[in-house]
């Protein structure tokens, strides 16, 4: 009988202190998890450049970084060549749950209206222009917009070069234009301001284009260099020509849900990867740029700097002011007077 209670009363203490260390745990966890906790997560992170392009040098150093810093615990596999779809598919995935990461830009304007100024027609002078955007409080704004109407969260950024016009003749002034069918991406402003500058663009996922260029379905397209090198544009278009229309950037961005399923550690390991990431980036940018351009011009890609670029910002403006909201007017606004 003594046996029993001491059995009893040792089994009272036991369950006693395991409760007592449960509510302990959930006093300090929170939503995700105690510092200890161990998490297995792997994120999917689509974008469209190929194998040796920047973006996804840089993503797998990305991915590295945060395998480094979380131990395991967070993965990252990276799917460059649209293998997970175009930008537009990739968000759509990642708000349903079956992709978690995107690089994206412009684009985004169909869910935020202030994302369309990632990327507007002779907005920005230059790249130090541009920086000093993205950096600063109008960068900011366009953040928030994007997390809270898309549910993205921005980790680190590329800066884009310039886009320049390919084509099989030189095209130095909007005249030039006449007849000339393009492809642009799904950014209803650059249709518009194409369309005022002479052209006939048409709106075609960046996967098509090589062939439709073939095929002549299309003459031309617009590109930065570090796109025109890695898709071989040079070996369906003869010129370049610098045209220098948009200066932009674009996000590498992870699910606002996806992010907060992370501890508290891992997110902080997360961000301190992207903050490293965003000095690699730039670093890689200012190597490669210019030996993409020199790799084309080896490759047999004439260069025509011999553009009237005033032409074309004139041409393009009315359209520029006319398509854009009030609110992104403003911000247009903004940015040409950060660069006065």
């Amino acid at each position: 009988m003594k046996k029993s209670k001491v059995f009893a009363l040792g089994l009272v203490l036991v369950l006693s202190l395991s409760l007592f260390i449960g509510c302990g745990n959930g006093d300090t966890n929170g939503d995700n998890g105690s510092e200890d906790e161990v998490q297995s997560i792997e994120w999917r992170l689509g974008h469209l450049g190929n194998d040796t392009h920047l973006w996804n040098v840089t993503a797998l150093h990305f991915a590295d970084l945060v395998n480094e810093k979380t131990d395991g615990q967070v993965t990252i596999s990276v799917y460059p060549n649209e293998q997970l779809g175009n930008e537009i598919d990739n968000i759509n995935m990642i708000q349903s749950g079956t992709a978690d990461m995107v690089i994206s830009g412009e684009s985004m304007q169909n869910w935020a209206e202030k994302a369309a100024l990632m990327a507007v027609p002779y907005a920005f002078n230059d790249i130090d222009h541009l920086r000093s955007v993205v950096e600063g409080e109008i960068g900011a704004e366009i953040e928030t917009e994007i997390s809270e109407k898309i549910g993205l969260k921005a980790l680190y950024y590329h800066v884009r070069a310039p886009r320049n016009l390919t084509s099989n003749y030189p095209i130095s002034t909007p005249a030039d234009l006449a007849g000339f069918s393009m492809r642009v991406p799904n950014v209803p402003l650059f249709v518009e301001a194409w369309k005022a500058a002479g052209a006939n663009p048409q709106v075609m996922a960046f996967s098509e284009v090589f062939t439709a260029l073939q095929q002549n379905v299309i003459n031309g397209q617009e590109n930065p260099y570090d796109l025109i090198h890695s898709a071989n544009f040079n070996e369906v278009q003869e010129y370049t020509n610098e045209t220098e229309h948009v200066y932009g950037w674009l996000y590498v961005l992870v699910g606002e849900d996806q992010f907060a399923e992370l501890s508290e550690a891992n997110k902080a390991a997360v961000l301190e990867a992207a903050a490293e990431t965003q000095v690699f980036a730039d670093n890689l940018f200012s190597e490669e740029i210019e030996k993409y351009k020199a790799e084309l011009i080896e490759r047999g890609m004439k260069i025509n700097s011999d553009v009237d670029k005033e032409a074309f910002r004139e041409a393009m403006a009315p359209a520029v002011e006319e398509f854009l909201s009030e609110t992104q007017l403003n911000l247009y606004n903004r940015i040409v007077e950060a660069g006065q």
